[in-house]
């Protein structure tokens, strides 16, 4: 017996499982590779219903280094500023989450936020210009960080508000954020106890699905025009806030 069916065996997990979560997670690295952003809002939406032992911790483990990877990848594309900004924004997001959910319930919150992106997609396909500056950013990268911690789904904003950048820009400046966000948000997750080896041992062994997927990015990225990446991000920003529909309703 191989150590992969050994591992598959001990966390009781079945072959059409994995084979299930494996190509969930290779097109999710694939949008991400091409377009910035799009693993997270793809992959957990479908987690959750059909595989919820990878959200969050799995999920989120494969991120980080997805992330880390487009980051590298279109290095000198990276717009530090920018970076910056979104990374103030998104911790401080992050903090602004949990007095929210005192004052409010999770399911509450979780239908707003998915109502706001909807509307913002749907103002974005009819001509509403979203201004690439520090002050879009930074809001962009707080309520991220509120729809992130609270959903586990925070890219749509991104989507939003950078939606008219470069492409190569695009991917670089978000691996960065990304890259960033993911690894505080693992710690945070092994601090409260949700990060364990099982998580861990899930993300392993999807790890070669996340790289295959990246890999292939690389080379329908070279496919890509510009004038495509705008709809992408949109369409990538309305799956994820169905996607938070979807979870809120099922859950509530």
């Amino acid at each position: 017996m191989t150590g992969g069916e050994d591992g598959l065996l001990s966390l009781g997990l079945g072959w059409g499982t994995y084979l299930g979560m494996g190509a969930m997670v290779l097109v999710g690295a694939c949008l991400q590779g091409v377009s910035g952003l799009g693993f997270a809002m793809f992959c957990a939406p479908i987690a959750a219903l059909l595989f919820p032992e990878l959200v969050p911790g799995a999920l989120l483990a494969l991120g980080c280094p997805l992330a880390l990877m487009t980051g590298l990848r279109e290095f000198r594309a990276i717009e530090w500023r920018t970076a910056g900004q979104a990374i103030a924004g998104r911790v401080l997001g992050t903090g602004l989450a949990a007095g929210c959910m005192a004052l409010l319930s999770v399911q509450t919150l979780s239908l707003l936020f998915a109502a706001l992106i909807l509307a913002g997609v749907a103002l974005s396909l009819k001509g509403w210009q979203v201004a690439h500056n520090g002050r879009n950013t930074t809001l962009a990268g707080l309520a991220s960080g509120l729809m992130g911690t609270i959903t586990s789904a925070g890219a749509p904003p991104f989507a939003i508000a950078m939606q008219h950048l470069p492409a190569h820009r695009l991917r670089g400046t978000l691996g960065a954020v990304f890259f960033i966000g993911a690894a505080l948000s693992l710690v945070a997750l092994a601090v409260v106890g949700r990060m364990g080896a099982v998580q861990l041992w899930l993300s392993l062994l999807l790890m070669p699905w996340m790289v295959a997927g990246f890999v292939l990015s690389s080379r329908m990225k070279l496919f890509m025009r510009q004038q495509a990446l705008r709809p992408m991000l949109l369409t990538l920003a309305a799956f994820g806030a169905l996607g938070i529909l979807v979870q809120t309703l099922i859950h509530h």
